[in-house]
């Protein structure tokens, strides 16, 4: 008689487990679809064009700041003099990427300083901050080390270097720092996007 009692209770309580692991198993499996079902709604993919106004009144010759644009690092440094004679003489033929990779010129511009900056503001470089490598996060160099070396950032992750121009010299990296769009407003005032 206990045979029959546990026989059809036990059949239950299989059952109840079996569909308790299939439930569980379908919404793990739809946890799991969720990122890639998601991509492909239709109001993903490109961020609206975002604008990004900066003051440069407060940024010092030799001085680099960063600021955010669509969610990339965007270095702005006040370049010295020196800095930009030095920028300005170093020869293209001796660059691993020999084009501007500005997006206001053709994409075959050659990488001399006066195609990454604004006529009449070669003082004032403006460049993606993000490593052509790996896309790790650019240390400046001070105003003293770079006029030393003539390099203006390095990757600490990858040693990749780049002039006082963006422009990658030596290390992993290949290309050379992107230059977003960007235009002045005044002279110590520019607009990013």
């Amino acid at each position: 008689m206990t045979a029959e009692i546990n026989g059809p209770a036990q059949e239950d309580r299989r059952d109840f487990i079996a569909l308790a692991a299939q439930a569980f198993v379908w919404v793990g499996s739809g946890i799991a679809l969720w990122p890639f079902i998601d991509q492909m709604s239709p109001n993903k993919g490109t961020p609206p064009p975002e604008v990004k106004e900066v003051d440069l009144s407060s940024i010092q010759p030799g001085q680099t700041t960063t600021v955010r644009w669509r969610g990339s690092p965007i270095l702005i440094r006040h370049r010295t003099l020196e800095e930009v004679w030095m920028a300005r003489s170093a020869r293209i033929s001796e660059l691993p990427d020999r084009l501007a990779r500005n997006e206001a010129l053709s994409k075959n511009a050659l990488a001399d300083d006066a195609n990454r900056t604004k006529d009449g503001h070669a003082r004032w470089l403006v460049v993606v901050g993000s490593c052509t490598h790996m896309g790790c996060l650019l240390k400046s160099n001070e105003a003293v080390a770079a006029h030393a070396s003539g390099e203006g950032w390095v990757c600490a992750c990858h040693a990749a270097r780049f002039d006082l121009s963006g422009r990658v010299v030596s290390g992993p990296a290949r290309t050379n720092l992107p230059v977003p769009p960007y235009i002045f407003l005044s002279p110590t005032r520019i607009r990013i996007g």
